[in-house]
């Protein structure tokens, strides 16, 4: 069985458009600006990070819930 892969080209677009802007406003941008945009990239960061996370937690809890679901099989 296979498994169809999301199209993210847009989103990745995106993303990639963002972080140039904001590198563009940390370099010329007044003072206030530029740490408003370290600032904002240092967020995306994180909240990328804190995704990955989540992801792995549910991927462990699948694993595990096959698992039961697994013995409750062999117990029938």
């Amino acid at each position: 069985m296979f498994k169809i892969e999301e199209d993210n080209t847009y989103n990745d677009i995106r993303e990639k458009s963002l972080m140039s802007w904001l590198v563009g406003v940390q370099d010329t941008g007044s003072y206030i600006d530029a740490c408003g945009a370290k600032l904002a990239v240092e967020y995306i960061q994180y909240l990328k990070e804190k995704i990955e996370i989540l992801e792995e937690k549910n991927r462990i809890r699948d694993q595990h819930l096959k698992k039961i679901k697994q013995k409750l099989d062999d117990l029938k």
